[in-house]
């Protein structure tokens, strides 16, 4: 029987612009991802991803739009991962390195995807189009993709 865990991804989008953050350390390190992570005991789903982007990034949001979810499987774990995405069109501060992630803009037509996890080349450019989607990716390990099914939906 296998349990999921909520996460939640943020990605801030200023065209023709996007904020990544190289993960530093743990889950994903060493790949360019958006800033995100657990969602915590009494915390909502929005709540987390707006701490989330403030812990690992420095910036803050008015608003944040949701935009997909995608529910991970890693053969070997019995536990999925439920990650909950949203984008930030506008934001306050300025990008700031953390123990976790080192913010840096790219240029949307040079997203670094041999960089990043094998999924994101699927879903970013439904995120970027501002259409929301649904998703299921299965991994082995942290590079290979053995399937998945990904779809444009009316309501997240």
């Amino acid at each position: 029987m296998c349990t999921s865990r909520l996460f939640t991804l943020v990605l801030v989008v200023q065209p023709p612009r996007v904020l990544l953050g190289m993960k530093k350390r743990g889950f994903g390190a060493g790949l360019w991802n958006g800033f995100g992570g657990k969602v915590q005991p009494g915390e909502s789903i929005e709540e987390a991803a707006r701490r989330e982007l403030l812990e690992e990034s420095g910036l803050t949001v008015d608003t944040l739009q949701k935009m997909g979810q995608i529910t991970f499987e890693f053969v070997g774990n019995s536990e999925l991962m439920e990650v909950h995405i949203f984008r930030a069109d506008h934001f306050h501060g300025e990008p700031t390195e953390s123990d976790e992630m080192r913010p840096q803009w790219f240029q949307l037509d040079e997203v670094p995807f041999n960089h990043m996890w094998a999924d994101d080349i699927y879903w970013f450019p439904l995120l970027l189009q501002k259409k929301l989607f649904r998703g299921y990716f299965k991994f082995q390990g942290q590079d290979t993709i053995l399937e998945h099914t990904l779809k444009e939906v009316e309501e997240v």
